[in-house]
């Protein structure tokens, strides 16, 4: 059974999964870098880890993730 999943995007989409896992009963982990810090996004996770970078190329940053 998955009890958490990493929500590696923003915008609607992030809104959308963390909204359908919070039905589902899985915690999400939103992440994103400081300037994206006050997004609906981040709001919509359980908890959030702050990604070092800014704007897009922080979450493409493979390597951040998965650390």
């Amino acid at each position: 059974m998955i009890s958490r999943v990493l929500i590696a995007n923003r915008g609607e989409i992030a809104i959308r999964i963390a909204r359908t896992c919070a039905d589902l009963g899985i915690a999400t982990v939103a992440v994103a870098p400081a300037d994206d810090m006050s997004s609906a996004h981040i709001r919509s996770g359980d908890s959030c880890v702050e990604l070092i970078g800014v704007g897009v190329a922080a979450y493409l940053d493979a390597e951040q993730l998965i650390r």
